[in-house]
């Protein structure tokens, strides 16, 4: 198993729309001051938070930062400050709401509203989850035995939901025999979930609770829960065994080492449970046999720095995905009775050119899941016979992964296809005779035709000579040199690949004649892990660097111009819009920053905020002279002018475990002190929500609409 990506990273949705119940315009922080009548005439007025002295030193340098003040969310006066933006953001946007109810309901009109996702088998039950006209939320379900048998609910997140301001469903484990259900849920948005337990056969829960848990497995006698818990930083730290009916836990393991995080799952043999524990660069693996879970855990091997490596069962082997002899990882098996180091033995090699993403074992064959030239690949291999084969792909650029598979004893794979232009479509395909059969793709309702569009991939040259690909999509006719306005995406960071997909939202830019693209810079890690290398710690600057050479490369080949680009990136990807709009104001028309991580430097100097040791590996530790000295040049709230900056709009929300609402806040506090010209920014908070904004799917789809009417608005597109 690997361990879930953490960190300040995602391809975010657009956070939920926050209302102004009154259009109060706030001339400072502590002083809310009603317009007048001949002032109400004039453009609105943005607020301006209090400036207080706030000075630290490190390495000699005097930083000052008058907006620390703003960290505090229990301080009134911060809420009122907040409350302000949201009231100014209400009324800059006012003139675009026609156009955003508009864009709101045709992405609506697009989407099957009542609908079924593909079902899946585990055990003697189906499963799948369904969304009803209306409903904010999924409803998860099963059948027993066959598709066409009474559907049993174990799950209706719009119940659970009442109430609550916002409800996102964490763990979904079921039991081995099928009674019990394991699940977490967060009801704040701050990514803090509380473990139940469910009996599924009186539809019940269990008095059994756990509180800040992340990962969660059952060992084989259906009776005894692993699962892990964060600490105060939000690290997944400690794993605990708990037999059902107990009033205390056992403590299995804890991780002392403020950069490692744990995750527990089992084995799709069933045979083990396998608990990773893993930094940004290093990890290990310890097991223990599903059916003794009184047990002691076993290691695999013992961390070693800067080498990374998961683990799968089969039979009586460990086959383990490690980079001990290149980044791009290697394939080796050991003895399920001594799987240690000396009796590694190599299945497939590292390749230079081949990022060895992972692996899947099923009873018969094996899928490794490749990344070569920026694109993935899946390879079957029957372990009875060792032949071996890809699974072919009909369009140039596109993105293919697994589905859900629990099936142990089977010859059918699931995986899922999409592209910018081809819907997301689930297929089972027969690793024995090699055919596919197609079980869904996602209705696109209105008549879409894929025919209209056209999705290509072309490569900027960075300044050091690296080619940057780029993924395009356009309307079917737009002529190149017309300069068509351009929405320009891309994140960069923990070497997490922006992979081609499809958005039926999308359709609502294409069909007005913008062009989308997503720039695949470095520190992602779509060219495998050099490619990450090469954009993290001291050589961070390339993100960057990247992204205005696509950007430069896309305009001189005609496709947009600078006074049409809208650019947009969220988390990590925020800290990117923030960089390069330091470095290259002019290259930019507008620019959409969500929850973005700017405030670079005073976040990794406090090692009390959630996730700031762990991404010491990633962004570097400010107190060693030198990485401080690197980050100083791109820290986005650092490198804030007198200059002039193009239209922002800029999104957070008050409960974010990730980047933490202070960030964007003090950073748009500073950018309004310090920014010259008359180019909007607009700055929108969640009061409700979390990292991956609001949890209701008609909630999100405003945000979506809000972020589209503001960036065709700049471009000047208003219907």
């Amino acid at each position: 198993m690997r361990l879930p990506l953490l960190g300040r990273s995602g391809a975010l949705p657009p956070l939920l729309a926050i209302s102004s119940a009154a259009m109060v315009v706030f001339q400072t922080v502590a002083v809310a001051q009603t317009p007048s009548p001949a002032a109400s005439l004039g453009p609105p007025t943005p607020p301006v938070a209090a400036r207080r002295p706030h000075a630290d030193t490190i390495h000699g340098y005097v930083r000052h930062d008058d907006y620390f003040w703003l960290r505090d969310k229990t301080n009134p006066e911060v809420i009122a400050y907040l409350n302000a933006e949201n009231a100014y953001a209400e009324q800059m946007l006012a003139p675009m709401q026609a156009l955003r109810d508009t864009l709101f309901n045709e992405m609506l009109r697009r989407i099957k509203q009542t609908d079924l996702s593909v079902p899946y088998r585990d055990g003697d039950h189906f499963y799948y989850s369904r969304t009803e006209e209306g409903k904010q939320y999924a409803i998860y379900c099963r059948k027993r035995g066959s598709l066409d048998a009474p559907e049993e609910v174990l799950l209706d997140l719009n119940q659970l939901a009442a109430g609550q301001v916002f409800m996102g469903l964490g763990a979904f484990t079921v039991s081995g025999d099928g009674n019990l259900l394991a699940y977490s849920l967060d009801t704040t948005g701050f990514r803090q979930y509380a473990l139940h337990v469910k009996d599924l056969r009186t539809g019940r829960d269990l008095p059994d609770r756990a509180y800040r848990t992340g990962s969660v497995a059952w060992a084989a006698d259906n009776h005894t829960l692993f699962y892990t818990i964060e600490d105060a930083a939000k690290r997944q730290y400690r794993l605990y065994r708990h037999v059902l009916g107990a009033t205390s836990d056992d403590l299995v393991y804890e991780e002392p080492d403020e950069r490692f995080r744990l995750g527990v799952s089992r084995t799709r043999s069933g045979a083990y449970l396998v608990l990773g524990v893993g930094s940004h660069t290093t990890s290990e693996v310890r097991y223990l046999p599903a059916d003794r879970p009184a047990g002691e855990w076993r290691l695999i091997s013992a961390r070693r720095q800067d080498r990374e490596y998961d683990i799968d069962h089969h039979g009586d082997r460990f086959y383990i995905h490690v980079n001990d002899r290149g980044r791009n990882y290697r394939l080796v098996w050991a003895p399920a009775g001594d799987p240690s180091e000396e009796n590694w033995r190599e299945i497939v090699p590292h390749r230079a050119d081949v990022m060895l993403e992972g692996m899947d074992f099923f009873a018969s064959h094996y899928v490794l899941y490749e990344r070569q030239n920026g694109l993935q690949r899946m390879r079957i291999t029957d372990l009875r016979t060792g032949a071996l084969h890809y699974i072919g792909y009909p369009e140039p650029v596109y993105t293919a992964f697994a589905s859900t598979n629990r099936q142990w004893n089977t010859t059918v794979f699931r995986f899922s296809y999409q592209s910018f232009i081809t819907p997301s479509s689930v297929y089972d395909y027969n690793m024995a005779t090699r055919r596919r059969t197609l079980l869904k793709q996602t209705e696109v309702l209105g008549g879409y035709d894929p025919r209209r569009y056209v999705s290509e991939r072309v490569h900027a040259t960075a300044p050091d000579g690296a080619r940057i690909p780029i993924s395009l999509v356009y309307r079917r006719g737009l002529r190149r040199e017309r300069r068509a306005p351009m929405l320009l995406n891309a994140y960069g960071s923990y070497g997490s690949s922006s992979n081609v997909t499809f958005n039926s939202n999308r359709l609502s830019l294409l069909d007005r004649g913008v062009v989308f693209a997503v720039a695949h810079i470095r520190g992602g890690g779509e060219m495998g892990k050099a490619w990450h290398d090469d954009g993290r710690m001291m050589h961070k600057m390339n993100t960057f660097t990247d992204f205005i050479a696509a950007a430069e490369h896309l305009i001189a080949q005609g496709y947009t111009s600078s006074d049409r680009l809208v650019i947009q990136g969220g988390s990590a990807g925020g800290l990117l819009m923030g960089a390069v709009t330091n470095l290259r104001p002019d290259l930019y028309h507008a620019v959409v920053a969500n929850v973005p991580f700017v405030d670079v430097i005073n976040t990794m100097l406090d090692t009390s905020l959630p996730l700031t040791v762990g991404e010491f590996e990633e962004w570097g530790n400010p107190r060693v002279r030198a990485e401080y000295d690197y980050m100083k040049q791109y820290s986005p709230y650092d490198n804030i002018a007198e200059r002039d900056y193009p239209a922002m709009l800029v999104t957070t929300s008050l409960n974010d475990s990730q980047v933490l609402f202070h960030e964007p806040t003090k950073y748009v506090a500073r950018m309004r002190a310090m920014r010259t010209g008359r180019n909007p920014l607009i700055f929108t908070i969640n009061m409700g929500a979390g990292h991956g904004g609001a949890s209701g799917r008609y909630d999100r789809l405003r945000e979506i609409a809000r972020d589209y009417a503001f960036l065709l608005w700049e471009v000047g597109i208003r219907n």
